[in-house]
């Protein structure tokens, strides 16, 4: 795996401006990179089909997914003095939201420069200093003075989405990126270069890809793509909130440097414990490091997949920082190994081994 080609390829897809429903820059990007390795077909709710080249149409269908969408904002309604009510798009907490620059979609489809607001110290009360405000208290200020000019001068509207503006960073001292919506971008670059390293292969599956939208509102786009595709089985490749900065020690099983995490469970799927048994042995086989978790909440499309036609599914995760807030750290390491970890898995797929599952 070429390292630069890859941190590239991350850069573009987590600078791209897609929260739910409007994944329209990602898509880009992605129907850009894997048009070369993939018939790419992409359906009116900004879901994409990527059949690898090389595949038969005869055997076992492998779903590779990844969600494009972001967590983000929506307009609401805009206040007389300019300002605009919103709502928030996928789960985020308010603690994370006041003073941060957001980008906001206006009717001509150009991002426009804002801030979510927060109430400057000289104006606060004593009260206001130790309480944290809902959202709906919070407004986006794109710098008008009035509602007409936000409309007229700005071309922004009721129902225009917004992203937090942050610009990706590579800080080489650590080997880390940082930037915004690697829940789910850093899963949306092992699903394409996935396919990139088994396009032409022979291989025991015919593998397709779904890049599947609106996953933070509720796993929308998957319902509709695991129809399309029927899968056999299924690997869905995630960006799982880390937990080495909030769990003790003998908690932790979503840190950075420690590799991908396979999860067990959570409060929407039991990952396939034969598949996932294979996937584990593959991975010592391969002298890639791994971790396991077991969640008392969370969700992810690989729900919807297991359920369609009781699919062997598995998830494959990337642990992030921060996930679902506005800035967010991956480690490069434990995103090649991801990668080398579904390669090797793909590849080592038999008749045999399906069958077991």
């Amino acid at each position: 795996m070429n390292k630069e080609e890859s941190v590239a390829l991350i850069r573009d897809l987590s600078n791209a401006n897609g929260v739910s429903g409007f994944e329209d820059e990602v898509v880009r990007v992605a129907t850009d990179y894997v048009q070369p390795y993939a018939q790419v077909t992409e359906d009116h709710m900004r879901n994409l089909r990527i059949d690898r080249h090389g595949n038969t149409q005869i055997k076992p269908q492998l779903q590779l997914d990844a969600h494009s969408d972001e967590v983000g904002y929506m307009i609401q309604a805009i206040k007389p003095n300019g300002t605009m009510r919103f709502v928030t798009v996928g789960g985020q907490a308010a603690v994370t939201l006041p003073a941060h620059k957001v980008r906001i979609r206006n009717n001509q489809g150009d991002y426009i420069p804002g801030i979510i607001t927060s109430t400057p110290p000289h104006f606060m009360t004593a009260e206001e200093r130790r309480t944290l405000p809902p959202v709906s208290a919070l407004t986006i200020d794109v710098g008008a003075t009035s509602a007409d000019e936000v409309r007229d001068k700005f071309g922004i509207d009721i129902g225009a989405p917004a992203v937090p503006a942050v610009d990706f960073e590579y800080i080489a001292q650590s080997d880390v990126m940082m930037g915004k919506a690697f829940d789910n971008r850093i899963g949306t670059a092992l699903l394409l270069q996935t396919i990139k390293e088994l396009a032409e292969k022979e291989l025991a599956v015919d593998v397709v890809g779904s890049l599947s939208s609106q996953e933070e509102v509720g796993e929308r786009g998957a319902q509709v793509m695991v129809r399309k595709i029927k899968p056999d089985l299924a690997i869905v490749f995630e960006g799982a909130p880390a937990d080495d900065t909030v769990m003790p020690d003998y908690m932790i099983q979503t840190g950075m440097h420690r590799g991908p995490m396979l999860r067990d469970f959570d409060t929407s799927i039991i990952a396939s414990p034969r598949f996932q048994a294979l996937a584990l042995k593959t991975a010592k086989d391969n002298g890639i490091k791994v971790q396991r978790s077991v969640r008392t909440g969370g969700g992810n499309d690989g729900a919807v997949i297991n359920l369609y036609a009781g699919a062997p599914t598995i998830v494959i995760s990337v642990p992030v920082r921060f996930a679902h807030t506005a800035y967010c750290y991956v480690a490069y390491d434990d995103y090649a190994a991801a990668k080398k970890l579904a390669v090797a898995l793909i590849e080592g797929l038999t008749p045999e081994t399906i069958a077991a599952l």
